[in-house]
């Protein structure tokens, strides 16, 4: 297990490295917030993070967070939750109860639902998930089915639509997958949209590069995953 003082140097040093990049491409650090992958960690493991500076955190699971969250809370870290893995229509009501801005609205259907069981709350931050690569085992919008979509979710009166999100395929060299975040910027960008959720810790650094404001890092900040989370998957952060 990873310890508190490794996360704070991790984090350190994931934020060293996102300044690089944005220096590279003549951005501000400012316009990219560090989103910290926790799923397969402890509740610890989040409070750690938090204490060290980490303002936002992701799950992808709901059951999983459902009560990492509530540990968290008790341990005195309140960071800003952010779901970034697939959301099932039938988990969408106790996901408003634990999240602050869902990624992953990878359907209009599931924006309806959305706006449906939010009710009279505010409206919920989502942003659009693209399968920019058009990759079977992932989920997402196909890039020429968002600006339709994107019409219609803004017109739903419970949700706000701030952007995009993709997940990249994997890849041995991350300059392989340039192209799939300069496609998502570009998209977000004829759209009028200011958001966009790309990069992890295999490749934020290109993603922050090419447009970045929000990237899912997990390994890069707390380690190893322990079992059954260690194997690398599609989609891991």
């Amino acid at each position: 297990m990873t310890s508190a003082a490794d996360i704070a140097e991790n984090l350190h040093r994931v934020r060293e490295r996102i300044d690089a990049a944005c220096q590279r491409a003549g951005r501000s650090p400012d316009e990219v917030t560090v989103v910290g992958v926790s799923k397969g960690f402890s509740a610890s493991a989040v409070v750690a993070a938090y204490e060290a500076g980490l303002a936002d955190v992701g799950e992808n699971r709901v059951q999983e967070a459902s009560a990492k969250v509530a540990a968290a809370k008790a341990q005195g870290a309140r960071p800003r939750w952010h779901l970034v893995g697939h959301l099932q229509t039938n988990k969408v009501k106790t996901a408003l109860g634990l999240f602050d801005i869902i990624h992953s609205v990878d359907s209009l259907r599931l924006a309806e639902v959305i706006s449906r069981e939010a009710g009279a709350r505010a409206p919920v931050p989502v942003l659009l998930e693209v399968n920019v690569a058009g990759e079977e085992s992932k989920f997402g919008l196909k890039p020429d089915e968002v600006a339709s979509a994107l019409a219609r979710a803004r017109a739903l009166p419970n949700v706000d639509v701030l952007g995009l999100m993709t997940v990249a395929p994997l890849a041995a060299d991350a300059e392989e997958v340039r192209p799939v975040f300069r496609r998502l910027r570009e998209l977000g960008r004829s759209l009028g949209l200011r958001h966009l959720s790309m990069g992890m810790s295999d490749d934020f650094e290109v993603a922050v590069e090419e447009g970045a404001t929000l990237v899912r890092i997990g390994r890069a900040i707390f380690g190893p995953r322990p079992d059954p989370f260690q194997a690398p998957r599609p989609g891991s952060q």
